[in-house]
Order: C-alpha cells, then sequence, then structure tokens
C-alpha cells in the first residue's frame, strides 16, 4: 500500500470513460474508478484491463465501481470488497452511454472478446 491516503473523497473521476481506451481507440465492458487520484479505467473482463494495469503501475490500491446504481469498492492489495465514503460526483458513466462502450468503437463480436 502506498503511504498516501488510498481513498481520497475529494478528487473528482478523470472524466466518464476508461482513459486509455479512449486513447488508443479502445472499448471497455466495466468501468472502475481509482478512489485515489481519480483515474477511470476498464474492468478485468474488458479486453485490456486497465484498472488493473492502473494499480500494478501506481500503487493505488482502491477502486470503485464506476457503474450506474453500484457503490462498492475493491482493495487489490487486500483481494476484498468493502464499502467506503462517499466519493466526488459524478459517481458512474453516464446513465445513456453505451454498455460495452464507447458507441462505435465496440466490435460486433465483443463478447467473444471479454476477459472471464
Amino acid at each position: 500500500m502506498t503511504s498516501e491516503n488510498p481513498i481520497q473523497p475529494d478528487v473528482p473521476p478523470s472524466g466518464t470513460g476508461c482513459v486509455e481506451c479512449l486513447d488508443a481507440g479502445g472499448w471497455w465492458f466495466h468501468l472502475r474508478r481509482c478512489a485515489q487520484c481519480g483515474h477511470i479505467g476498464c474492468c478485468d473482463t474488458s479486453p485490456s484491463q486497465h484498472a488493473t494495469a492502473h494499480f500494478r503501475e501506481t500503487g493505488h490500491p482502491v477502486i470503485q465501481s464506476f457503474e450506474p446504481g453500484e457503490d462498492w469498492f475493491w482493495d487489490f492489495s487486500t483481494e476484498e470488497a468493502g464499502s467506503g465514503p462517499v466519493l466526488a460526483p459524478a459517481h458512474s458513466r453516464p446513465a445513456d452511454q453505451t454498455v460495452p462502450g464507447p458507441s462505435g468503437a465496440v466490435p460486433s463480436d465483443w463478447r467473444t472478446k471479454l476477459n472471464r
């Protein structure tokens, strides 16, 4: 675990989609938010697994789901789910954003490309 507090409630999310997927023209299945720096990355079911990659690169251990209606946290360092404080808005991707997303980048055979 880092020396910083792994949950910074006042830090806003980095955007409404996976930072790396958007930069590379990729796509995601579900989104996760770093509770320390606000980085939005794609889940481990997504082809690129950027949320886990962000943890490995930065040591920021705690994420929160960035899906509408979900508020659970996950701690990579303990591999345990849990709860935490309310983080700065926005609390999820836009409700009208496609799943998977982003619209226009998802291949027609996306189901065969998921990590299960």
